[in-house]
């Protein structure tokens, strides 16, 4: 390319878009895109950060949209037990996640990326819903969720996106079982006890295990989850016997 004056000039600043491309030039312009999946147990801090990266997002300008399915506040949020909250779309197994961005875009709104909280429990169909968008329409993906069940079996929608994730990462803030070691498995706890069959979602918070002769006091089952430790998962122990961890009970 030359001036004229058979000087060669640099190319063309204006060849490609100068910012994020709005909704209708992805096709036009498009970005490479990625289905980015963050996974770990209960309490590691899935959800502040998936708040940090939509502010992330946000500061050099991106416009985002923030989904969630059966948060513990049972609002629609995406909260955070440190305290962070942030509005966000409640969705549940009948959402089309294409088609609810896509009447973002016939709104005049942009959408450049999302943020998926509580993914485990999407269905399979709507992990590859995110998957299209990512592939189809540019759209940035980040999703966030438990690995696996009170069963410790891994959750539909978690499975799913181990599957056809671009970019699998476990949480790296370590959680702790009782005794100290790390924790991997959400065990459930109905009336202080550990239970290892009923429905699969149930949404209860963690609580510190209840001192022996607590009681709730009301009428339906307490239900709440602890993480802890294959070993005592596999035990069905939820905290120190009363001799101490790694004592005998003499008679």
């Amino acid at each position: 390319m030359t001036d004229g004056s058979d000087r060669p000039t640099a190319p063309s600043l204006l060849a490609g878009p100068a910012s994020v491309p709005a909704s209708g030039d992805r096709r036009r312009y498009p970005a490479p895109a990625h289905l980015r999946f963050f996974h770990g147990p209960m309490d590691c801090g899935k959800s502040t950060l998936a708040l940090q990266v939509d502010h992330n997002q946000r500061r050099p300008g991106r416009h985002g949209l923030l989904l969630t399915q059966g948060d513990r506040s049972s609002a629609p949020q995406i909260s955070s037990r440190v305290g962070l909250s942030q509005a966000a779309v409640e969705v549940d197994a009948g959402t089309d996640l294409r088609q609810l961005v896509r009447d973002r875009w016939a709104d005049g709104l942009r959408v450049d990326y999302l943020i998926v909280d509580e993914a485990q429990f999407l269905t399979a169909g709507q992990v590859d819903q995110l998957a299209d968008l990512v592939d189809d329409w540019h759209v940035d993906v980040y999703a966030f969720g438990l690995t696996t069940d009170f069963r410790a079996q891994l959750f539909p929608g978690t499975q799913r996106l181990l599957e056809v994730s671009d970019d699998v990462q476990r949480v790296q803030v370590e959680v702790l079982c009782w005794c100290g070691l790390p924790g991997l498995l959400n065990a459930r706890v109905v009336d202080g006890v550990m239970v290892r069959s009923g429905e699969t979602v149930v949404v209860a918070d963690t609580a510190p295990a209840e001192p022996p002769g607590t009681v709730d006091g009301s009428s339906s089952p307490a239900v709440r989850y602890q993480v802890l430790c294959r070993r005592h998962y596999v035990r069905g122990q939820l905290g120190p016997t009363p001799a101490g961890p790694g004592q005998l009970t003499l008679p």
